[in-house]
Parts: C-alpha cells; structure tokens; sequence
C-alpha cells in the first residue's frame, strides 16, 4: 500500500493571483482532492467516499488546508523566488587570455570564469566585427558553475602593422560593459615561451633553456691516493 501526497501552489507575480491544489493519491492512483473554490473535498474513488465525508464534516481540517494553500505555501513560494534571484539573476564576468599554440597558429581568445551562460563573443577589426578566418566554440561548463568559451582568429594572413588593428569583445548577457581585449602579440600566452617582438616587427617564439650545471672542482687527496 502506497499512500502519496502533491499539494503546492502558483503566483502571478504580476497579478498576485494565486492557485493551490491538494491531492492524495493511493497505489499511484488519484484518490482525495480538496477543491479550493469550494471549501470541499472531493472523492477520486469510492474508497474516499468515507473519508471525504468524515473530513468535509471536520471545520477544523478544512481551516487550516485552506490555510495552508492560500497563506503558507504561498509566503513559502516567495520566500524561494525572492532567494532564486540572487542566485540566477546574478552576473559573473570571466577572465579573458589570449592564446596561441605556434606563431602560425590561429589566436584563441579564451574567456572563463562567466556567468551565466549567455554570452557573445567576437572579433573586431577596427571596431567592426568581422566573420572571415573565425571559428566560435561552444560555451562549455566549468566545474565551479561557471562557463567558459573560446573564439579563434586565423592570423597567416595578418601583417604585424595590424595586430593592433584587432581586438576579441566579450559580451554578457544584459551586462552593458564589454570586455575587450586588444590583439597585442607582447601578452599572448602561448605553450613554448612568450611572444616578443623583433625590430623588423615579425613575432618570435623564445623560450627558457635550462643552464648547464657549474664546474665541481675535484674532490681532495687523501694520503696515499694519486691523481691522474
């Protein structure tokens, strides 16, 4: 034998109207309902014959489910939109790199860290977006709840003289600031080393060489010993 219960309840935020609805259920079938309209309870089955007439003859049962439908659960539903708010109308802005694998390799402008998830972001030449040679990813989820998302620009074709002609926009939904980021080739992070600039301009690759270990002078003799 199962006996179950739904009650709950739905508030216009607009219009303060609020609808309660309380049911018993029995072996997964309806079985009792209280109808809020009338003050009645309503038999699903003719088991609940019984049991509606014993309740809709019970005042104090019919106060306090009307209390409970038209004051509490309704204070309650509040209370959790009220909590809900802070957490899904909040905005979180990511942190925005530049990344490169090769000097030939396309730029990824890569954005993590944001919330929520609906957000746009591009490239620009000389503030105007551009389309040809870009690729969007997917925004993917992060661990933490954040999200993240990666937009590459294929540079081949680009002359050092234009870079800074560049920039990757971030743009959170119904967040007016944006986050740009310039295409400066001195702060992309890349996977052998960091990006420096010859004086003909072109983007080298340099990377850390470990130093050869120091001279260790000879051990010291010791009485009877020879060194060769």
């Amino acid at each position: 034998l199962a006996i179950s219960l739904l009650d709950g309840c739905e508030w216009d935020e607009n219009t303060g109207e609020v609808t309660s609805f309380l049911k018993f259920g029995y072996n997964g079938e309806d079985f009792l309902e209280f109808k809020l309209k009338t003050l009645r309870w309503i038999a699903l089955k003719p088991e609940a014959d019984i049991i509606k007439q014993t309740w809709n003859a019970d005042t104090t049962i019919n106060k306090d489910t009307v209390i409970l439908l038209t004051e509490i659960c309704p204070e309650l539903l509040k209370m959790y939109v009220e909590y809900g708010k802070s957490s899904l109308q909040r905005t979180v802005l990511p942190s925005v790199s530049l990344l490169q694998k090769t000097p030939s390799s396309p730029v990824s402008c890569h954005a993590t860290g944001f919330y929520p998830d609906r957000a746009k972001m591009f490239w620009r030449k000389d503030e105007d977006e551009i389309h040809e040679g870009v690729d969007c990813g997917e925004i993917l989820p992060n661990n933490d709840g954040t999200f993240q998302m990666t937009v590459d620009v294929n540079v081949s074709s680009f002359i050092p003289e234009d870079w800074r002609r560049y920039d990757c926009v971030f743009q959170l939904s119904d967040v007016r600031d944006k986050i740009v980021t310039k295409m400066n080739v001195t702060v992309i992070k890349t996977n052998s080393g960091t990006n420096k600039i010859l004086n003909d301009g072109l983007p080298i690759m340099t990377s850390k060489r470990p130093r050869p270990p120091s001279p260790q002078p000879p051990p010291p003799a010791y009485p009877g010993e020879h060194q060769g």
